[in-house]
């Protein structure tokens, strides 16, 4: 075996990426031009990263040199991470035939094969020599693995495309900023999932898009703006929301992929941007501190024809919404309750839904209604007009999140769905069906659902299902500072 033979091997499957086609002239073409950009600029180090169940990265820091193999072979990556819900414990009787999951190729979890999506490939400028490339799951067999969402998000692309669309989509996520209080881990703050780390606040809040309470937090969103922009997110603003330290950000609407690969790295990078500098941002609804209110994620979308590009919402017979974008909108309604696992995968998630709380508590849709679940913005023959879809949490998983979404509106545009009227006047009294309160109510609906099953993959929904159930359980029997408060002293 020569000494190349033998470094050949020293990532992957040799061949993996060509014997299974993987790769279409527009991947080939990028993989050239990241292995270039890698020589030419003397990167040591490219993170390989996958985003997972939850959203959240997982992958490895590869050497430049095994990047490059990496293009070629994949990169052997331990199953058993689907195996784990959002604090790391295993949910599915592991070592059951089919890993507890049905899936022949899980069996005693072994190593699956990430490939790196090379379209994805950036160097990140706040990482010494250091890239970062976005990757797609597979079996040893050359199977796409079913729970990998990304793969989930691309099928129903390719279902947009059979019937003539391209899906577009913009971003709008609120976080918190706060500041670190601490600068060492004591042993009793680790676990499965370690204490919350002590913050305070960075701002007073409740000032909406106040100048001067944005202004002052430059320190870190100046860093933020600098970054994020150096890695090609199109940035649109940031804005300052209600609560103290609490910030909006918004993206340019982008098509396909883009927007789903977009909230991936925007959350991982802001987290790192701000633990960097001292503070911590965090994704979580709605945090355990005092005056804070409740973050959302507003999905901007729409279609537009495949082959002309126009828009295919707009409409030039006087209505706001194109026939195909009341379809669309009407799928989405229809299949709103058991999306909420989706959109809204937390339990901390479902403390958002209140009356008056400019987050929906029903199901319905309106013209520039910003207490409706689905709001329609545009007027008649507006090139720009789309759905915002306000049922969103912020940590959800965005190619979940867009995949339901995507599968539901192109139902209702194959059935031809005529949408409930629109609500005129206050949504928080519409009579319409209202949404979940809790995740286990959520969980219970998909559960019962046919249409996700057939359009994401039953192997997907019953895994969500099974992982979303096991966090409902551990909850439920963890006994919460408001039980405590509540009847320690009085009974």
């Amino acid at each position: 075996m020569t000494t190349m033979a033998a470094q050949d091997l020293a990532m992957g499957k040799v061949g993996f990426v060509a014997e299974h086609a993987l790769y279409d002239q527009t991947k080939s073409v990028a993989a050239e031009r990241a292995e270039a950009v890698v020589s030419d600029q003397g990167l040591r180090t490219v993170r390989v990263m996958w985003a997972d169940q939850h959203g959240a990265l997982r992958g490895k820091f590869v050497s430049a040199r095994d990047f490059i193999l990496s293009l070629r072979n994949g990169m052997d990556f331990s199953g058993a991470l689907l195996s784990m819900d959002s604090a790391n414990h295993v949910f599915p009787p592991l070592f059951v035939e089919g890993g507890g999951l049905g899936i022949p190729e899980l069996t005693g979890f072994p190593d699956v094969v990430l490939v790196p999506d090379p379209t994805t490939f950036r160097v990140l400028p706040w990482a010494d020599s250091t890239g970062w490339v976005l990757c797609d799951m597979y079996f040893g067999n050359g199977r796409a693995v079913p729970l990998s969402t990304r793969l989930v998000m691309q099928r129903q692309l390719e279902e947009a495309a059979s019937m003539g669309f391209e899906y577009v989509a913009g971003l709008e996520v609120e976080f918190y900023i706060t500041r670190r209080e601490w600068t060492k881990i004591a042993a009793d703050q680790t676990g499965w999932p370690p204490v919350a780390p002590p913050v305070s606040m960075v701002a007073q809040g409740y000032q909406y898009l106040s100048e001067i309470r944005l202004a002052q937090l430059s320190d870190i969103l100046i860093p933020l703006r600098d970054n994020l922009e150096a890695i090609g997110l199109p940035l649109r603003s940031i804005e300052d929301e209600w609560g103290p330290g609490q910030t909006e950000i918004t993206f340019d609407p982008m098509p396909g992929m883009g927007s789903a690969d977009t909230m991936i790295l925007m959350r991982s990078a802001i987290k790192q941007i701000c633990h960097d500098h001292g503070y911590h941002a965090t994704f979580m609804c709605r945090p355990l501190l005092p005056n804070v209110s409740s973050s959302g994620w507003h999905l901007h979308e729409s279609l537009r024809d495949l082959k002309t590009g126009a828009s295919s919402f707009r409409d030039d017979s006087g209505e706001i919404l194109s026939e195909v974008g009341r379809q669309f909108a009407a799928g989405i309604l229809a299949h709103a309750i058991p999306m909420t696992v989706f959109s809204t995968p937390t339990i901390n998630g479902f403390k958002r839904f209140r009356p008056y709380s400019f987050a929906p508590d029903r199901v319905g849709w309106a013209v520039e209604n910003r207490g409706a679940m689905l709001r329609v913005q545009g007027q008649p023959g507006d090139p720009g007009a789309h759905l915002e879809n306000r049922l969103g949490e912020p940590a959800a998983n965005p190619y979940l999140y867009m995949a339901a979404n995507i599968a539901a509106g192109l139902d209702g545009i194959r059935l031809k769905r005529v949408p409930p009227k629109l609500v005129s006047a206050d949504p928080y009294q519409d009579e319409a069906p209202p949404l979940p309160t809790s995740l286990w109510e959520a969980v219970d609906a998909l559960d019962q659902d046919t249409f996700f099953r057939e359009a994401l993959g039953r192997e997907i929904v019953d895994y969500l299902i099974m992982m979303k159930r096991s966090e409902v359980a551990r909850f439920l029997s963890t006994v919460t500072d408001w039980e405590q408060n509540e009847y320690f002293e009085f009974f």
